[in-house]
């Protein structure tokens, strides 16, 4: 009676498993993420005239550090802003209500008006 010798195919199968091992960590994406640091001092400070927050509403109103902006006005705003500073960062507070998409939408704005690093402002941190 004849067997069907399954050796080979068991190298097989641990060739696979050992190149999918290597594979898999070299196609992981990553961001690198800025956390900032929790303070211990409850006593809120007065807001630092030279940061540049954009916030933007559950209505998707665009203000820059209060001044009301429309979209199509953000990138100019922040290109006339950020042309005339060495401190290319600027923080972003959104509303947790609005879609993902309108906060990328104005990181790509930020980013094409030449803005270095964005923050994003968490509900914990304002």
């Amino acid at each position: 009676m004849a067997n069907i010798n399954i050796t080979p195919y068991i190298d097989i199968l641990l060739v696979l498993l050992i190149i999918f091992m290597v594979i898999t960590p070299i196609r992981q994406m990553d961001l690198d993420v800025k956390v900032p640091q929790s303070s211990e001092s409850d006593t809120p400070s007065a807001p630092d005239p030279s940061v540049i927050v954009v916030s933007v509403s559950e209505t998707a109103q665009i203000a820059i550090n209060g001044t009301e902006q429309t979209l199509s006005r953000l990138g100019d705003e922040l290109q006339k802003i950020y042309s005339e500073r060495s401190n290319k960062n600027m923080f972003i507070s959104a509303s947790p209500k609005l879609p993902y998409g309108d906060v990328v939408r104005v990181i790509d704005i930020a980013k094409g008006a030449g803005v270095g690093d964005i923050g994003l402002v968490t509900q914990e941190i304002q």
